[in-house]
């Protein structure tokens, strides 16, 4: 079984930190710390809930001020990176998260305790986000300050750092996943296109990463205001082209007609599907549903078709939900037959539970949605 997210925060970890704490602040208990933060909940915790309670321990040990314990959390940042264990860990590290995502309560100590001091409280997450990501911590200050911190953002959109310029898109996407949502920017979201205006061409494949990812935030609540953005910067670099593409995904599942055709695929064109079967119409938890059909391309031309599947899960209330999965984006000769087989496994993970019972699979061919078959998970 693979090892669960929360355990990232281990003795090993905490050992580390302790002996790093050591070295910035005066008369630093180590055993009271560690005691401390393994306390008799500490298995019972998730990860924010470990997270959060780190925060709070490391709160006791520093100074009572909040300007003072946020300079001794910045030498802190600056010991870590000193040592051959940040290093490590570096090396090892998923950049997307930053350096060291184990020390994202050093952030958090941020949104806890620095609300109200805006000025320190800025500087600081500009300083703890080269080394691991705020785009959590963030979001209270532009909801508490939304002209003040856009204004901010814009500026760090500007950033020699990566990460800075990361998280001026970011933090301020509208529905930032594992994050609270920004109730203004998911009303309206112009203030949030001048940072991307800066970032659509980075040099950085994470900044344009979180670009894309933020009009795909943008596209669920305004989907006018990506279709624009799509048609000024379509055509105008490699960059932006991969970026409106993956930005527009959620449109593009659901069928949107305008992005279809603005990505070059008819949704009036001459294309049916045949011989669909459910190869497994009783499928086992662990096991795949297996599926064929036939793609007829009935043009008298070559033809664009962006082919994806519907899979309406059962959920625990006996309704089903659609998920669209991408079978593929090319170009199908004219008059063309093409046999289609898929897999969709229904191998347990943690991010979805699955319900026995009833299923169904759809065929979508450029937006359109062919006839439901159904299969049984049991």
């Amino acid at each position: 079984m693979a090892e669960l997210f929360k355990n990232i925060y281990n003795k090993h970890f905490f050992d580390g930190c302790a002996k790093a704490l050591k070295c910035v602040l005066n008369d630093f208990d180590e055993s009271l710390f560690l005691s401390q933060i393994f306390d008799s909940e500490w298995e019972n915790r998730e990860i924010k809930q470990r997270m959060r309670h780190s925060t709070t321990i490391l709160k006791n040990f520093l100074p009572p001020d909040y300007p003072s314990a946020i300079s001794k959390i910045l030498e802190l940042i600056n010991h870590v990176r000193e040592t051959p264990y940040f290093w490590a860990i570096k090396q090892k590290s998923d950049t997307q998260y930053g350096l060291s995502l184990e020390y994202a309560f050093l952030g958090d100590f941020v949104e806890q305790y620095g609300l109200n001091d805006f000025q320190t409280s800025v500087k600081a997450i500009e300083e703890i986000t080269q080394f691991v990501s705020c785009e959590g911590p963030v979001r209270p200050f532009i909801i508490k300050y939304p002209k003040e911190m856009m204004a901010q953002m814009l500026l760090w959109s500007k950033h020699t750092n990566q990460w800075v310029r990361r998280l001026s898109s970011e933090g301020c996407r509208p529905r930032l996943p594992w994050c609270i949502a920004i109730p203004s920017l998911k009303e309206n979201p112009l203030p949030i296109i001048p940072i991307l205006e800066n970032l659509k061409n980075d040099s950085s494949l994470f900044v344009r990463k979180s670009v894309a990812n933020n009009l795909n935030d943008i596209a669920k609540d305004n989907p006018s205001v990506v279709l624009d953005l799509v048609k000024q910067w379509q055509g105008t670099s490699k960059n932006c082209d991969w970026i409106i593409k993956h930005g527009s995904r959620t449109l593009l599942k659901q069928g949107n007609v305008t992005l279809m055709e603005q990505f070059g695929f008819d949704t009036k064109s001459e294309v049916s599907i045949q011989n669909f079967e459910v190869l497994t119409p009783i499928v086992h938890i662990g096991k795949s549903l297996e599926f064929c059909f036939t793609l007829l391309n009935q043009n008298k031309t070559k033809t664009n078709i962006r082919l994806e599947y519907g899979l309406y899960y059962q959920k625990a209330n006996g309704t089903l939900s659609k998920k669209v999965y991408k079978i593929s984006e090319k170009e199908y000769a004219e008059n063309s037959s093409t046999q289609i087989f898929r897999k969709q496994s229904f191998r347990q993970i943690t991010t979805r539970k699955f319900h026995l019972g009833l299923h169904q699979v759809s065929i979508i061919v450029n937006g359109k949605e062919f006839e439901k078959y159904n299969f049984t998970l049991a």
